[in-house]
């Protein structure tokens, strides 16, 4: 099983600058990007929050992380970041959920 890298960005163009960091440092692939918008977002006054979920083997996805956080950083800041090792057949089910169409 692959671990997951979890990266939660500020905004749309955070998160692609994100993905081609990680993938350009690392062996991962993108799984998904996700939101994490509320109901009422038009009338909030924060950026939408993408999750930009990697895949690829322990190390490579930490690599991957580090160098997603860097690159996001530049651009419009980090909310969190996750690396589940080994996810549960449970988790894994949650990580396929992608609200993004």
């Amino acid at each position: 099983m692959q671990a997951v890298g979890l990266i939660e960005v500020y905004g749309l163009v955070a998160a692609f600058v994100a993905a081609d960091a990680a993938c350009k440092k690392a062996n991962v692939v993108i799984e998904s990007f996700d939101n994490n918008k509320p109901l009422n977002a038009e009338a909030l006054p924060v950026p939408l929050i993408i999750v930009v979920k990697l895949r690829g083997d322990l190390e490579n996805v930490k690599i991957a992380v580090d160098a997603a956080v860097d690159a996001a950083n530049k651009i419009s800041g980090v909310v969190s970041t996750d690396i589940i090792a080994k996810p549960e057949e449970d988790t894994e089910k949650l990580l396929k959920l992608n609200c993004l169409k």
